[in-house]
């Protein structure tokens, strides 16, 4: 790995903290994704949550990928503005959300949206509003293979679910999402685990095409099983993280082999003993949901250690022989970069020289765009 690559040349002064994405290496990780499919971009509809940035999903458009998924109604529409075709909300729409999934369709019309159901009595409540609104909705049944946050249990009666969703007049059923982040282990363990529960669903599904006389569509996975589901068939891989990585997923999935493209850039601003210092990245600057040796890792030298952390200050003891100074800049990637961008309302772009050369709006970690 290049030595350095982290370390900005730019005399643009920017005020830390702030968070510095690599433009190079974003493209870079978006070739390595379409090589894990051997070039077949259809079988792409990557997560948007890492990001939430326009300018990715535009450079997603001129690498073929037209699909994405998502989490939140901005998200959505980020999409929608950015001319995405094919847009998958894999969040069921419950309560005042259902109106807003409304707006959002009448609103782009241009863009082909689905969202995804677990019950039956979330079908007909958008079947329902579908049909107040002269609309057909297209939704996918999203299953629970084992992570219990979402979804029908596979243990249970699940084709006969669908067999009630379809005969839902202003519904139209696509198929089956399944998202396995609960998968964990080395490559061999994930793709067993992945396998296990894949192909008796996917059997099952080969059984509802004949009923239904139609092709379903499976969307399944995040990182951690994209490399299996990469080499199955009639399948759309919904990894996210790809495009930016980080410690986690550099440290726990190596066979990926993406590259950080992202990182913090802090300033130390405190020396309150003579082994440690301060720099502002606290809470609100990096995601800290994990134990604090879990948060970020400094990359300016391994000797630097979190050791204690809050809103806006990070403590780090100096382990080495290097020495810091007040105003010295500090760069860390963080341990799970997906909530550390949303922490932030833009992002500086460094070309391949390490210069600052452009900003790019984080749009969609606002709650709401327009609708």
């Amino acid at each position: 790995m290049q030595k350095d690559w982290w370390k900005i040349n730019s005399e643009t002064r920017i005020d830390t903290p702030f968070l510095a994405v690599y433009e190079d290496r974003i493209q870079s990780n978006i070739e390595r994704l379409i090589e894990f499919v051997n070039g077949d971009v259809q079988k792409l509809r990557p997560h948007i949550k890492t990001h939430k940035i326009g300018e990715i999903l535009d450079l997603f458009k001129t690498y073929g990928i037209q699909k994405i998924k998502c989490a939140t109604i901005a998200e959505a529409e980020l999409a929608a503005i950015h001319e995405i075709s094919d847009v998958l909300l894999a969040y069921q729409p419950v309560g005042v959300k259902k109106e807003r999934w409304i707006s959002l369709l009448k609103k782009y019309p241009n863009t082909a949206f689905s969202t995804i159901v677990d019950n039956i009595e979330s079908a007909k409540a958008l079947n329902e509003i579908a049909q107040q609104n002269s609309l057909q909705l297209t939704v996918y049944l999203d299953l629970n293979t084992g992570m219990n946050r979402t979804g029908v249990s596979i243990s249970k009666n699940w084709s006969a679910l669908i067999e009630e969703i379809v005969t839902l007049k202003n519904i139209h059923f696509a198929g089956i999402h399944i998202y396995d982040g609960h998968l964990k282990g080395d490559l061999e363990q994930r793709v067993a685990a992945a396998s296990n529960l894949f192909f008796s669903i996917n059997e099952a599904v080969e059984t509802l095409q004949e009923k239904l006389g139609y092709a379903l569509k499976i969307v399944a996975g995040g990182s951690n099983t994209f490399p299996f589901y990469a080499t199955q068939n009639n399948i759309e891989c919904s990894p996210g993280t790809f495009v930016f990585w980080d410690s986690n997923y550099q440290i726990h999935l190596p066979e990926q082999n993406f590259e950080p493209a992202l990182v913090i850039v802090g300033t130390i601003i405190s020396k309150p003993t003579s082994t440690t210092f301060c720099i502002d990245i606290g809470y609100k600057a990096v995601a800290s949901e994990n134990p604090i040796d879990k948060r970020l890792v400094i990359l300016n030298d391994e000797n630097l250690i979190p050791t204690a952390h809050s809103e806006e200050h990070l403590i780090i003891e100096n382990r080495g022989k290097n020495e810091y100074a007040i105003g010295d800049t500090i760069y860390a990637q963080p341990y799970h970069v997906c909530p550390t961008c949303a922490l932030y309302d833009s992002v500086q772009v460094v070309n391949a020289a390490h210069e600052i050369c452009d900003q790019w709006q984080v749009a969609a970690r606002s709650r709401k765009i327009n609708i």
